[in-house]
């Protein structure tokens, strides 16, 4: 991510290519490639800063940060997915269109407030749900220019350590799983196991098993009885005994 700049003009803290972004001019014939289909602007280079261009420019811009800008309802959009990879992006409402989740990059002012709205964008009045104070990122500059010190852009000091990429790793959150070794494979089959050390298992004190009154250090489960199939079985005759005359 980019650092963070302070402009004279504006009295908050955002990076370089932010406003660029919002203000940029998308869906528009590129001037360069005019005779070719598809060739609407409608990405940005974040490393860039520059106008916005069209897929086939996109060679130019190899190894740099680029976004898609989308448009919803008349208004330009950004995937959620996107850019909460370089810009910290709460308090911004969310919405989800084509099973995509996407944020608006400008304030969509509401003139009239539908019945029963608790909570409104706090720069153009837009409804909100109660967990958000804006409905864009042009929206949260502009709560930023009013001096509030607590909204920010930046990804720094999320749980103490950087915030990439706007999702954790699993694996932080996943249990060791346990391993199918050999005993443990026999235990699933159904073979007559008396006795599972712990080490059979993952690693992970707290992922071993263990059960109620073992000290030793073992898991005691009784052993699967052989089936015992009567058809198949042959009977021994015992001694014949001859009625007496």
């Amino acid at each position: 991510m980019g650092p963070m700049i302070r402009t004279e003009e504006e009295d908050y803290t955002s990076p370089p290519w932010l406003m660029p972004m919002l203000r940029g001019s998308y869906f528009v014939p590129c001037s360069i490639h005019v005779d070719s289909n598809k060739n609407e602007c409608n990405l940005f280079c974040l490393d860039c800063a520059g106008n916005a261009f069209c897929s086939y420019c996109l060679v130019k811009h190899r190894d740099h940060r680029v976004v898609q800008i989308r448009r919803s309802s008349y208004h330009n959009v950004v995937r959620v997915n996107e850019i909460q990879k370089y810009i910290d992006i709460s308090c911004v409402q969310t919405y989800i269109i084509n099973s995509a989740k996407i944020l608006f990059l400008n304030e969509r002012p509401q003139p009239r407030i539908g019945k029963g709205v608790t909570n409104t964008c706090e720069i153009c009045c837009r409804s909100l749900l109660d967990s958000f104070r804006f409905c864009s990122l042009g929206c949260k500059i502009g709560g930023m220019k009013r001096g509030d010190q607590s909204l920010t852009f930046s990804l720094k000091g999320k749980h103490g350590r950087e915030y990439q990429g706007g999702s954790e790793s699993d694996e932080a959150t996943t249990p060791t799983k346990l391993r199918k070794t050999n005993a443990f494979n026999r235990l699933m089959s159904g073979l007559s196991i008396s006795t599972v050390r712990f080490d059979d298992y993952g690693p992970g004190g707290d992922q071993r098993s263990s059960s109620s009154g073992d000290e030793g250090g073992f898991s005691f489960s009784p052993g699967t009885p052989p089936i015992y199939n009567h058809r198949n079985s042959s009977r021994r005759k015992g001694v014949p005994h001859r009625a007496p005359f």
